[in-house]
């Protein structure tokens, strides 16, 4: 028999507990523990009928993968190729950063090739829904709308027109009928997403939810969630500017590292498709501190402005600053100046930004900003035609980087005339490079490379 019991959830991350307790131990936020039911036991017996039989590895047919093509590039490129039928996929996002907007595109897209559409709303009514669509020049008479919350009818609605994408905005407020707990609690928001879980492999139906995020940038609800779904992506950018950024952290039919990059208008979501272009426009010349760096972002190389800033401190202790880079990688680098570049950092604030608001982790990025606080510090400005790649280690040497020629070439494409590369990616296609490509061993040999 089943049984009912009662357990405490974290709202925030979805952490258990037999208990009550002031703060999370998952996400150590605070008085963020509600009480829900759940019902444990069996509820019943699987047939014998509707037991699947497990096959050897060489009895399964390699059947090849077939992608609905989306017509939105960057979004192609996130979801590794196209949507891949039977795929459930979580998009996340702050409120009001595009998470509607690229997928009421997305679904008149795939309307446009007689692909069968049905976008649930829990949110919005049929009327503001259709009004958006206008907006966006997203507006198709075979598109097919419902506003409703209830999983039971949604589920139906599926099957009564054989949908083959399917759109759950959002995940918060649908609801199953059998749980007795309210819209967006851990309890529904895990079962709900079980259910089209399996309504998605079973019909072989793409399904996209939105999910809501907390204040620290999190798909709200259980962490379970992100593990039951075939991809997860973000939306990040700064509602003050128009570059959204879509990227993928999971993705069981694609690579992680790509990104899509938007820009939004009055009338949606273009697409970049010079991202290098964009965020290098507006880039001030022969001004100290500025420097440009090639980051790659899944396979495709991308030009930033990286900017640093080295003022005299009014603190005991200086502050260090970074906005798109590593907190912790920046101190390293200053503590690698002070030590093997005989730069006395400790009466000097160091600020550090990448321009656009991108968010960099590749290594490759550590001798662009070595550089860039040399340049602040000695108030001598690198040349505007120059690009830099190289990673720093504690010994001051400058490692080599991946795709050091695809970085290399796309510095070629925007005009760069001259490009600072670690002498272990030394190669024939380097050598041979449309521009001037200047080979280092260490910070001394960048210094003197830059500055002389």
């Amino acid at each position: 028999m089943a049984k009912e019991k009662k357990i405490f959830f974290c709202t925030e991350c979805g952490y258990e507990s037999a208990k009550w307790m002031g703060q999370c131990p998952g996400c150590k936020g605070w008085n963020t523990f509600s009480e829900e039911k759940v019902i444990t036991g069996k509820s019943g017996k699987v047939k014998p009928a509707e037991r699947v039989e497990a096959k050897k590895i060489t009895e399964v047919s390699a059947e090849e993968e077939v992608r609905l093509m989306t017509h939105i590039e960057e979004l192609d490129r996130v979801l590794g190729g196209g949507i891949v039928r039977g795929s459930l996929v979580l998009i996340g996002g702050d409120p009001g950063i595009g998470k509607s907007t690229l997928l009421l595109q997305m679904c008149s897209r795939l309307v446009a090739d007689k692909v069968k559409v049905l976008y649930v709303s829990g949110e919005e009514s049929l009327s503001q829904i259709m009004m958006r669509g206008k907006r966006l020049n997203a507006y198709d008479e075979n598109m097919l709308l419902l506003c409703d919350n209830d999983l039971d009818n949604v589920e139906a609605k599926i099957e009564k027109y054989d949908s083959e994408v399917v759109i759950i905005d959002s995940i918060q407020t649908m609801a199953a009928a059998d749980i007795d707990n309210a819209p967006g609690t851990v309890t529904q928001v895990r079962e709900v997403t079980s259910r089209l879980l399996k309504l998605a492999k079973t019909h072989n139906t793409a399904i996209f939810i939105v999910g809501h995020v907390t204040k620290d940038g999190q798909v709200a609800g259980p962490r379970t969630l992100e593990h039951m779904v075939d991809s997860v992506l973000y939306f990040e950018g700064d509602e003050s500017e128009g570059v959204r950024l879509l990227r993928a952290v999971k993705n069981r039919f694609g690579s992680t590292n790509e990104i899509g990059v938007f820009n939004m208008t009055g009338e949606g979501l273009e697409e970049v498709r010079n991202p290098s272009q964009m965020f290098l426009n507006g880039r001030p010349e022969d001004v100290p501190g500025s420097v440009v760096i090639a980051t790659m972002e899944g396979t495709r190389s991308v030009l930033v402005e990286l900017q640093a800033l080295v003022a005299d401190t009014n603190f005991n202790m200086p502050r260090r600053t970074s906005v798109g880079v590593d907190y912790n990688r920046v101190n390293l680098l200053i503590a690698v100046l002070e030590k093997r570049a005989g730069m006395y950092l400790g009466n000097y604030d160091c600020y550090v930004n990448i321009a656009g608001g991108l968010k960099i982790s590749d290594p490759a990025s550590d001798l662009g900003v070595a550089m860039a606080i040399t340049s602040s510090f000695k108030n001598r400005a690198i040349p505007s035609s120059t690009a830099i790649i190289g990673e720093i280690g504690l010994a001051g040497e400058i490692r080599g980087v991946t795709s050091a020629s695809r970085r290399v070439t796309e510095a070629e494409k925007m005009g760069f005339t001259r490009m600072i590369v670690p002498l272990s990616n030394r190669s024939k296609d380097l050598d041979n490079a449309g521009i001037e490509v200047v080979y280092v061993k260490n910070i001394s040999d960048a210094i003197h490379a830059l500055f002389g």
